[in-house]
């Protein structure tokens, strides 16, 4: 690794006179050109409030174009989001803050105005003033068609039967965009104990739409295709999941530790008896995993490394006296550079290979440039590895022992000055495997396609719509989307005439989770479906040709099973002759979660499978093609479709472009550029859901001029293991925490400064980006900024009394962070869905921001008494109150109020254990406050004569 190479490349950033970050500076260098340094300047512009209105990546600039531009109103809530990938959006809150209606997939014609022909307008109804003001339904309407009743919501009311199920006022049904999801019982702790899942009427079909008009439940249900799906789920007394059965009858059950650590689960088939999963687990006292053995007997080993307790080593064996016989599966050992990035993996369960003049080694190497993008790998493929695209890779089998099987190959990468992924040039001298796949980049934006479908930059926005999702995949091959931008239809064949195209298509329920997957295809004189429905745990796959059901299979997929994925194969129909009924197949996945080695029940191997680092299989081995056929979940431990793309929940990722199929969701958490996958660093992060990179080690420790503030956050493990089951709402606190742990990764003095200075409210709300909670401070009252301008002007520190504010701070410490968090999660099927794991991430996300908000440098802030930063918001926020806040603020410094906040901060901080706003407190001081104003407004009256003369 050449150090020199990061010689003098910091990340800076620049901050105006108002704290406000407006440039960040990156200097890039190349391993092969490691004496040219490219500086890279991102700039953002803010308007006369503080408020961000403009950022723009350095290619972009350069071109005198802007990645995002924002409209906000007076209180920084964004109206209009005008982004180059993703389009133009429009959002309205009502009056409350709820939202109200969004108009999206709004264009730009050529002549730069904007084209809402194919908008899509979203409005949200809720009960009257009368009734807790609910969500009721949302509309969709494109423009020009008629309005659809796309979602609508059921809530229990109070009876005595619905109490009996602690279903009152809770949603109980809601009819969303895929059918209909409903709400049995929950227990007391909001936990769902019972779920019941119904699919549409003709879901398959594509062109089918949820239109849920009317009034009446009667005629919703008449939309339904009558089938139900059923899931149960068991708890302790306090709300901990421990058995959970599938619409199927499946039972899985799972046991805890005294810490609340996964120690065992089972599984039993309807009808069979239990069968061991998770036989053990050991973890060590930081609570990392070091070792689990698995019910076919297989055990994985974890080693870290003791200064930065990165994964260095994961080791799978049948150990010794096993019936299968000893044996390494996999040894992956990695090595890393001070910062994180993967240097090297091997696998020492592999032997080193001699073929054709050529040393081929199991492992893998990587070579980084300055700004840690990925641009070269080595590693071995199998000799007869082509080109890979939508087709899969090629299958050897039975699994090769002979060394004329691999091969050495080495892969490099381009980029442009905007992070797109423009070439991969792929090497194999000794099989003659070379090739170039080029990407041809936008230059209005950050859409990019292969050059097989254009090589002029100016026509690539032409293939995608304007919500900024691609329009074709490859030449001929359509892709259609559905009006929340998700893809609805892949034609990877298409015929002329009135033939039928080969097509699969998708649909999703109203969190765009994908429930059922369709594929059709021409065979013969036939046609043959492929039909997938999604439900928790289980997957319902079902083959017809033409009327005629030729399989029928459920895919059993366990919850818990430590580190691996566990998939059982039940078939009901069609089973194929040359595999078992029920095989338990489990999946031993890599650092970023690839699924490399598949083992069996009785521990014996049933494939090997390595990737290329952006995706695509270099090497494909199995015992037999029939087993190899049903592998589904592969590449970062994801579902590979026909198509060739992989689904990642919230986006579609192509791995022969290393990129999006789709503009990111959650907009800028990853940067400007809304379609690079995992910051162009593959081997070193990973993307659960298609939302946010994640780190697969730890950063090293940056400790600066703050010592040991920069160093905790610095240190603080990038990635958090996640403590709760799969649901809506554990996924929904396991976004918040990892959002919450991002920004603690990305830690930052000055933006702690910045915080404090720019006086805004909401002291934690970049958090998630609205979706974290926080208050609204004392900014947003303008009786109050009046009150304390005044008083830092008059008041004498002897006239407020600490001790009942003091008092005020220790009584309600309690009340408000978890207050404000359980209102982020109340709403919709969160804490339905929402088990004792989720609650467990949920107090630790709580406690993050508690360490946030005590970090924060104004401790005014926490007890309501904001101090100068307050004084300069409300400066901006009443421009009338201009010149007599001015001379508040020219006193702040020597005034009373400036040293109670500062006499009281370590004794608010010691006491500060829930809380991250005192209304106790606040209103304490601010009574006194404006009762001693009455006998002091002479004084400021004085002041404000005195400063306008000297002024004059």
């Amino acid at each position: 690794m050449n150090m020199s190479l990061y010689s003098k490349t910091p990340s800076v950033t620049v901050l105006d006179n108002r704290g406000l970050r407006v440039r960040d500076i990156a200097y890039h260098r190349h391993p092969n050109t490691p004496d040219t340094t490219d500086q890279r300047i991102t700039r953002h512009q803010y308007d006369t409030r503080g408020f961000l209105k403009q950022s723009a990546d350095p290619r972009l600039h350069e071109a005198g174009l802007a990645n995002f531009t924002w409209n906000t109103d007076m209180t920084g809530n964004v109206l209009r989001t005008q982004s180059a990938d993703a389009g133009i959006t429009v959002t309205l809150n009502d009056a409350a803050g709820r939202p109200f209606m969004t108009i999206s997939n709004i264009g730009t014609s050529d002549g730069g105005t904007e084209d809402k022909s194919q908008a899509v307008t979203r409005t949200w109804q809720y009960e009257d003033d009368s009734l807790p003001g609910r969500p009721l339904g949302v509309t969709e309407q494109v423009t020009g068609e008629v309005a659809r009743v796309a979602e609508r919501f059921v809530y229990a009311g109070h009876t005595d039967a619905e109490k009996a199920y602690n279903l009152a006022g809770k949603c109980i049904r809601h009819y969303d965009t895929a059918g209909l999801l409903q709400t049995n019982s929950v227990t007391l702790t909001g936990v769902p104990l019972s779920v019941t899942r119904c699919l549409l009427k003709d879901a398959d079909n594509p062109d089918t739409m949820a239109n849920w008009q009317g009034e009446g439940i009667s005629a919703w249900n008449d939309l339904l295709d009558g089938n139900e799906y059923v899931s149960l789920t068991t708890t302790d007394a306090t709300g901990t999941v421990l058995i959970t059965t599938d619409a199927r009858g499946n039972q899985q059950r799972v046991a805890y530790d005294v810490a609340g650590r996964l120690s065992g689960s089972w599984l039993t088939l309807k009808g069979g008896t239990e069968q061991t999963i998770v036989a053990s687990l050991t973890y060590s006292a930081a609570g990392q995993k070091l070792r689990e053995e698995h019910g076919n007997g297989v055990v994985t080993t974890y080693e870290y490394e003791p200064q930065t307790r990165r994964l260095i080593r994961i080791k799978t064996v049948r150990p010794t006296g096993h019936e299968s016989g000893q044996k390494v599966l996999q040894d992956l050992r990695y090595e890393y550079d001070p910062v994180g990035n993967v240097l090297t993996i091997s696998n020492d369960a592999e032997e080193t290979r001699f073929w054709r003049n050529q040393k081929v080694v199991p492992e893998s190497t990587y070579v980084y440039d300055s700004l840690y993008q990925l641009v070269s790998a080595t590693g071995r493929e199998m000799a007869n590895a082509g080109q890979q695209m939508i087709t899969g890779p090629t299958l050897t089998h039975p699994i090769p022992t002979d060394s004329a099987a691999f091969t050495t190959y080495t892969r490099t990468y381009s980029y442009d000055r905007g992070n797109n992924l423009t070439q991969i040039r792929h090497s194999a001298p000794a099989t003659g495997n070379n090739y170039t796949t080029t990407v041809t980049v936008s230059n209005r934006s950050n859409r990019a396609v292969l050059s097989t479908l254009t090589e002029n930059p100016a026509d690539v926005d032409m293939l995608f719509n304007a919500n900024g999702s691609q329009r074709q995949l490859q030449p001929g091959q359509g892709l259609n989307w559905t009006l929340r931008s998700e893809l609805l239809k892949v034609m990877p064949v298409t015929r002329e005439g009135s033939a039928a195209d080969d097509n699969e298509n998708y649909c999703y329920d109203g969190d765009s989770q994908r429930l059922l997957k369709v594929s059709t295809q021409k065979t013969g004189n036939s046609t043959q479906t492929q039909r997938v429905t999604y439900l928790p745990r289980l997957e319902l796959r079902t083959t017809t040709n033409g009327n005629t059901e030729t399989e029928n299979l459920q895919v059993i997929t366990v919850g818990e099973a430590g580190r691996a994925q566990v998939r059982v194969l039940h078939w009901e129909n069609g089973k194929p002759a040359d595999i078992d009924n029920n095989q338990l197949r489990y999946s031993y996945g890599t650092l970023t979660g690839s699924s490399g080695l598949e083992v069996d029940g009785e521990g014996v191997i049933i494939s090997l499978e390595e990737y290329y680092p952006y995706g695509g299989t270099a090497i494909w081995t199995a015992r037999s093609a029939v087993e190899a056929d049903y592998k589904t979940v592969r590449y970062s431990g994801k579902e590979r479709d026909a198509s060739g793309l992989y689904y990642y929940g919230y986006r579609y990722y192509q791995p022969w472009a290393g990129r999006w199929l789709s503009a990111d969701p959650a907009g800028t958490v990853d940067g400007l550029n809304l379609f690079r996958m995992v910051r162009n660093n593959p081997t070193s992060g990973y993307d659960d859901q298609g939302l946010m990179w994640k780190s697969v080690a730890s950063g090293a420790a940056a400790a600066a001029t703050m010592g040991y503030e920069a160093y905790k956050h610095a240190n603080l493990p990038k990635e958090i293991e996640r403590s709760s089951a799969p649901s809506f709402g554990n996924d929904r606190i396991h976004a918040l925490n990892t959002k919450v742990t991002e920004k603690q990764n990305n830690f930052s003095l000055m933006d702690k400064i910045n915080k404090n200075l720019s006086g805004r409210g909401k002291v934690i709300s970049d958090f998630a980006k609205g979706e974290v909670p926080a208050h609204e401070s004392i900014s947003n009252q303008k009786k109050n900024i009046a009150a304390l301008a005044e008083f830092s002007q008059t008041g004498n520190i002897a006239q407020l009394e600490t001790k009942p504010i003091l008092s005020s701070v220790i009584a309600d410490q309690k009340n408000n962070i978890p207050t404000r968090i359980m209102q982020v999660v109340r709403g919709g099927r969160t804490v339905t869905t929402m088990d004792s794991g989720g609650i467990k991430e949920l107090m630790e996300t709580k406690d993050k921001i508690i360490e946030d908000v005590k970090d924060t440098a104004a401790v005014g802030i926490s007890i309501g008494l904001a101090g100068n930063a307050i004084i300069t918001a409300a400066k901006v926020a009443i421009p009338v109150a201009a010149i007599p806040l001015t001379i508040a603020q020219v006193a702040w410094g020597a005034s009373s109020v400036g040293k109670i906040v500062n006499d009281t901060n370590e004794v608010v901080k010691t006491h500060l254990d829930k809380s991250e706003i005192s209304h106790k407190a606040r209103t304490e001081a601010l009574n006194q406050i404006k009762k001693l104003n009455e006998d002091n407004r002479p004084k400021i009256l004085s002041s404000v004569k005195d400063f306008m003369q000297r002024k004059e």
